[in-house]
């Protein structure tokens, strides 16, 4: 019906799957709020492995050397696909779209492209990048020192194609790497599975690109950003940098901002307060 509240659409970030979403799911819809969590290109059942992680036990030469099946996957792919899962659920309404880590860069170009579908934009620990700026120079930038995605990488992404990590390792201190990158707040099996479920390769070409934005497109769209204080996949500082930007580029459309004390998944630590969050929005 026209007075209900919008519908929620959850996008996930590199390497995860809408699987991550699936504590805070059935809280929104006790409490009663329609929503939808959808695989982003290349990921959950779009991801395609490569054939080294097939193989046991496993190929470092290859892990190193093998051009990733996902690294034909662009912006332009991830944000067409966003489109189109936003106009399925919302059925021509705008839809409130909740995007995590990477997944911002799609949030993004999809905003920027149709800002009519889209009611509100949350960016939960998500990059949330300028007009025409890459995401791979704030990966690479020092508001974003001391995190722990890059030591993970297992290949030049350049080489192949795509940000490959060894989530079959049975290196201890990788795995441990790996939790803290990701889940530092999460109960240490959940954490366990989680990586588990987690795809191998993430396509580069999403984080080499860039999107021009304007004040009618993505500077027109109502955003949240939510800070995450124990994050080590994409530093406070950096996520600090992002509201600034944004903020700077559009004073006109400030960021509403709510912080967390919580690492880089709050979705798994604490999805109760991450569906009260996101359904309050709008």
């Amino acid at each position: 019906m026209s007075g209900d509240p919008a519908p929620l659409l959850l996008l996930h970030g590199f390497w995860h799957g809408s699987w991550c979403w699936s504590e805070v799911l059935p809280r929104l819809a006790a409490a009663g709020r329609r929503a939808a969590a959808v695989d982003m290109a290349g990921h959950g059942l779009r991801a395609r492995r490569p054939a080294f992680a097939r193989r046991s036990p496993a190929d470092a030469q290859a892990q190193a050397t093998e051009v990733s099946p996902v690294a034909d996957v662009d912006l332009d792919h991830a944000g067409d696909l966003l489109i189109a899962q936003i106009q399925q659920l919302g059925g021509g309404r705008p839809v409130v779209v909740v995007a995590h880590s990477a997944g911002g860069f799609v949030l993004t170009r999809a905003a920027q492209q149709a800002p009519e579908l889209i009611a509100h934009a949350v960016y939960l620990a998500a990059f949330m990048p300028a007009s025409g700026v890459p995401g791979i120079a704030y990966i690479q930038s020092p508001e974003n020192a001391g995190e722990l995605i890059g030591p993970s990488l297992r290949a030049d992404p350049a080489a192949v194609g795509a940000l490959r990590l060894d989530t079959s390792s049975s290196d201890a201190d990788y795995q441990a790497q790996l939790r803290q990158a990701f889940y530092g707040d999460v109960d240490p099996d959940a954490a366990d599975a989680a990586i588990g479920l987690l795809s191998p390769d993430a396509p580069a070409a999403i984080v080499t690109a860039t999107t021009t934005l304007t004040s009618d497109g993505w500077g027109s769209v109502p955003r949240t950003y939510v800070t995450c204080e124990q994050d080590m996949a994409i530093r406070p500082t950096l996520q600090r940098r992002f509201i600034a930007e944004a903020d700077a580029a559009y004073p006109g459309n400030p960021t509403t901002v709510v912080a967390l004390d919580a690492s880089h998944s709050p979705f798994l630590s604490m999805p109760e307060r991450v569906a009260d969050l996101v359904r309050t929005v709008t």
